[in-house]
């Protein structure tokens, strides 16, 4: 399952400046304020993640692990099955590593304002406003749960819909829309990321915790005993 799904993910901490609303229609910008007020103070945060790929052709791939997040702008990932694979940033640089492979990647941190998720704002650091050139809410029927494994909406559930901005800031990008679906607590439960071509990444979120002590070495990388390092240009494409 190694194609483009981290095209998706290795440039959450780019955008720094506090979360807002200015590009959001009236009826969303309470349930914005409300994802900012949640994650803008957190200095740590930790949950368990399952995420889902579809293709266009109908095929589905999933994995699950952890994740952790700290300030400033790092990050790990911890895929645990169907097979074990490391995500990280460490705030100079992005890291993959399959321990299978007995390799690892790794690409220099670059800023960018290009959509790819919304899930910067995790770390407290992303403008909605500037990536996105309208936010609206949806119904249950609009957020893509039309498959059968996807649960319907759960009593003061909202979704957000970001339609992203282009390099330019009009209307358009490599992603197509970007869907963000908080619990009555303004917890983030999901995200589902739709790209060109029909594909959709799945994102679901939970046991959430805030301000928790997470060991810094969490967020280093020391390289095994006999594993290679590769270094990229970017690490988008590198697995799925």
């Amino acid at each position: 399952m190694r194609t483009s799904r981290f095209s998706t993910l290795w440039l959450l901490f780019f955008c720094a400046a506090p979360l807002l609303s200015a590009g959001a229609r009236p009826d969303a910008r309470a349930a914005v304020r409300a994802l900012d007020a949640r994650y803008r103070r957190a200095a740590t945060l930790e949950a368990s993640f399952l995420e889902i790929f579809r293709d266009s052709n109908g095929g589905v791939a999933s994995e699950s692990g952890t994740v952790y997040f700290s300030r400033p702008g790092r990050m790990r990932w911890e895929y645990e099955s169907p097979e074990q694979k490391l995500f990280l940033v460490d705030g100079k640089n992005v890291w993959f590593y399959v321990p299978a492979d007995q390799t690892a990647s790794r690409a220099k941190l670059k800023e960018s304002s290009d959509w790819r998720t919304p899930l910067a704002l995790l770390a407290g650091k992303a403008d909605l406003g500037k990536l996105c050139a309208s936010i609206e809410t949806l119904d249950a029927n609009s957020a893509g749960r039309g498959q059968p494994e996807n649960k319907a909406l759960a009593a003061g559930d909202t979704v957000l819909r970001c339609t992203p901005r282009d390099g330019s800031g009009h209307s358009g990008s490599a992603s197509q829309g970007v869907l963000l679906e908080t619990d009555q607590d303004a917890h983030l439960v999901r995200v589902v990321i739709h790209d060109p071509g029909g594909t959709e990444t799945d994102f679901r979120f939970g046991n959430w915790e805030e301000n928790i002590p997470i060991a810094e070495s969490k967020f280093h990388f020391e390289p095994p005993p006999g594993v290679s390092i590769v270094d990229e240009e970017s690490l988008a494409g590198e697995m799925h």
